[in-house]
């Protein structure tokens, strides 16, 4: 699989978008995870730039590909899980005050069906980073593998906040 062959897959599940507003749809495993980054522009402006960048799946080790350098909707992007493709697409970007981030769905071909929606948001001065995912199994041997696969994204989304936490922290190689 290559990049360019992303652009005539289909994303492989509904609702799309949840992983911004929420609630989350019944039917998939969710999971939400968020780290405190620290406090102040500086942390915010650091940790912003990291996101729409893709550092979080840099971080965990991924290397993405993507038919732009900054997450936009209709973007597609392609990593590689060791030898598996794991092809997404940007279904929705939030550039708020207080708040900015992405979420991406799964196409044809990846192990799992479902979002993971990466945010970074102020509270008062205070900086977080937010991993929101929902997801079920795309492929019989996924499904089997069951527990596995779900503690694999639990540990992903650790790593993605891990790699959040080095870009506010104002290290070069957030990922």
């Amino acid at each position: 699989m290559r990049l360019s062959d992303l652009a005539t897959l289909s994303l492989t599940y509904e609702p799309q978008g949840q992983t911004l507003e929420g609630p989350m749809p019944g039917g998939f495993h969710h999971l939400e995870l968020e780290r405190r980054l620290g406090r102040g522009e500086l942390v915010y402006a650091r940790a912003t730039q990291a996101v729409m960048t893709y550092a979080p799946q840099r971080g965990i080790g991924l290397r993405p590909q993507a038919t732009a350098p900054r997450a936009a909707v209709g973007v597609d992007i392609l990593s590689r899980l060791v030898v598996l493709p794991v092809p997404c697409r940007v279904v929705w970007t939030a550039e708020e005050p207080g708040r900015t981030g992405f979420g991406y769905g799964t196409l044809a071909g990846h192990v799992e069906s479902g979002e993971e929606g990466f945010l970074v948001e102020r509270r008062g001065e205070d900086v977080y980073a937010v991993v929101r995912a929902y997801s079920t199994p795309a492929w019989t041997l996924a499904r089997l593998a069951g527990p596995l696969l779900w503690r694999g994204q639990q540990l992903a989304a650790r790593g993605y906040l891990r790699a959040m936490q080095r870009a506010a922290d104002g290290h070069a190689h957030a990922g």
